[in-house]
């Protein structure tokens, strides 16, 4: 093996199954990390990033798991490796940074303690030692304040917070190699930034390499030096960062580069990774300035169907024995929302967009202010009174496979609501009503018997989307309702919920902490920081020409690409 190689793959494939038969997942694939370098793997999910890393690191079941080719770390076979060398390695030599930190990090356990656990298993440190190191590297991976964050049980902590524990420990025993699996996935663009940054910086630092995997390419693209796109367990191309980006080869590339919404034109259709590789003709139709400020115009001429007025939302905390402390999650927020528009909602994790969605929904009451709906002040409603709005105003949620119940097959789940609210006669005509549904968000009735774990992240969203529309709404408050989603997946759900829009005459809020993705879907803007209204109006010309410092620096974090 090449002395400058750090890691060499050389045609691994990964297989699961049993003595009966195994299932091949990832096909044939070779690569090289050199030392001090980062390479990026780009891929939707399914395609084998997550499966190769984990083979990487020895942490495949070896009773499931078949891995064949050979895993070269500097001279040693790391498939040859019985636990005991592998755990030598592991931590010290190669560490990983996963893609969930709170189900990474112990629950019961201070953030502080864990990170001191591996300095004491893997060095001669002693416990005060690893105390002083971990509050040292707590400061090099910037916590605010490294004190709280070391007495802090996860659940205290932001997601970025969290994250960056992830990272100290990760890089607690000063590794030569750093596999990052989605280390940013759902954090704010900002966050994202910062993330993105401090890894380079620590990478220069410790002149390590990482292994960076991520299904966005954009992203990549600030980070690697070296790009491999993966498709269904295969290498589909791999090279330096520029050729990928400038000059990609093959259509699955051009189409991961393209199926995330533009920032510079607005198109009708995102085109999806299907059409590209189908060979269709790719909708590339814009809508111009002119369709956008007539549309707007036929818009803002009817009579709001929602008005917000100085809505305030505070919540307390108990602080000692007799004093409470105040929380204003929504600060004097005021707006207006037309029907068939679709209102944007963007700003950092706890700027009190979620919370401003569930007041509006009667979820939390508000403490003072109004929500006018059809001329009807929802805060003065009484409980029966909103359950039967319900039906008027609904809600799809960040995390599909959370709201639906397990228990429950999909057309139960999407049926359940109609019964609710005694929507058709009977239960035959719900099924069939349930299969129409299923069909019009891109899926059949073979789906209505199956379980929610029997699907993949989209479809999960579809028959979220599905059972949202079951009740035929007037307004529909999308919160992150494609956050956790593929950039291929992502083009197809809001390709749907423009579809539906038109054709039913919905009417959007639409929480994002992506700027790109609210840009592309939104007609008006409100930016949210700290409980208030940063800026509002046209979503364009705020992308364009912002005028506070909060939103440019929104607009900045933005992965931009090559």
């Amino acid at each position: 093996m090449d002395t400058t190689t750090l890691l060499s793959l050389n045609h691994v494939s990964i297989s699961f199954g049993s003595k009966e038969g195994y299932t091949k997942v990832v096909h044939d694939i070779s690569f090289q990390i050199h030392p001090n370098e980062i390479v990026g793997i780009v891929g939707e999910s399914g395609s084998g990033k997550s499966v190769t890393s984990l083979a990487i690191m020895g942490l495949l079941p070896t009773k499931t798991a078949k891995v064949t080719g050979t895993i070269f770390y500097q001279n040693q076979n790391i498939l040859d490796l019985e636990d005991k060398g592998l755990r030598s390695i592991r931590g010290n030599d190669i560490a990983m940074i996963f893609q969930e930190p709170m189900s990474s990090l112990n629950p019961s356990m201070k953030c502080g303690k864990q990170v001191v656990e591996i300095l004491l298993e893997h060095t001669n440190l002693s416990k005060s030692e690893a105390k002083k190191e971990v509050l040292s590297l707590f400061e090099k991976v910037k916590l605010p304040d490294t004190y709280r964050a070391y007495n802090s049980y996860p659940h205290q902590l932001s997601g970025g917070q969290k994250q960056r524990i992830m990272i100290a420990m990760a890089i607690a025993c000063k590794p030569k190699l750093l596999i990052a699996d989605e280390p940013t996935t759902a954090l704010d663009v900002t966050v994202q930034k910062e993330i993105i940054q401090l890894l380079k910086g620590l990478q220069k630092e410790y002149q390590m390499s990482i292994l960076f995997i991520s299904h966005d390419l954009s992203l990549v693209s600030e980070i690697a030096d070296k790009v491999l796109v993966m498709y269904q367990g295969k290498m589909v191309e791999y090279g330096p960062t520029s050729q990928i980006f400038k000059h990609p080869q093959q259509e699955y590339t051009k189409a991961l580069i393209y199926a995330r919404p533009s920032l510079d034109v607005r198109l009708q259709k995102l085109p999806t990774i299907q059409d590209y590789l189908s060979d269709q003709q790719t909708n590339t139709e814009i809508i111009s300035k002119v369709q956008r400020e007539q549309h707007h115009k036929k818009l803002y001429a009817q009579t709001p169907l929602l008005e917000v007025k100085n809505l305030e939302k505070t919540f307390f905390s108990k602080v000692g024995l007799f004093h409470k402390k105040e929380f204003k999650a929504v600060d004097d927020v005021s707006f207006q929302l037309y029907e068939g528009e679709t209102l944007g909602l963007v700003g950092e994790s706890g700027c009190g967009k979620s919370t401003l969605g569930n007041t509006i929904l009667q979820l939390n009451r508000a403490n003072s202010g109004e929500v006018i709906y059809k001329g009807q002040d929802l805060t003065k409603l009484t409980a029966p009174q909103i359950r039967n709005l319900r039906k008027e105003i609904q809600l799809i949620f960040q995390d599909p496979f959370a709201s639906l119940n397990p228990r429950l097959t999909i057309g139960k789940a999407i049926m359940e609501p109609m019964k609710a609210h005694h929507l058709y006669a009977n239960n035959t005509e719900r099924k069939e009503k349930t299969i129409q549904l299923l069909e019009r968000v891109g899926l059949d009735a073979s789906f209505f018997n199956r379980y929610p774990h029997e699907f993949s992240g989209g479809q999960r969203q579809r028959i979220g989307i599905a059972r949202t529309i079951a009740l035929q709404p007037k307004l529909i408050i999308c919160d992150e309702s494609v956050s956790a989603l593929d950039i291929s997946v992502q083009a197809q759900v809001l390709n749907l919920l423009n579809e539906l829009k038109d054709n039913f005459g919905f009417t959007y809020i639409f929480i994002s902490h992506d700027l790109a993705v609210v840009k592309y879907m939104a007609d008006q803007l409100l930016v949210m920081n700290q409980g208030k209204i940063e800026e509002q109006g046209d979503a364009d010309r705020i992308y364009e020409s912002p005028e506070k410092e909060y939103t440019k620096k929104l607009i900045d974090a933005i992965p931009k690409g090559i």
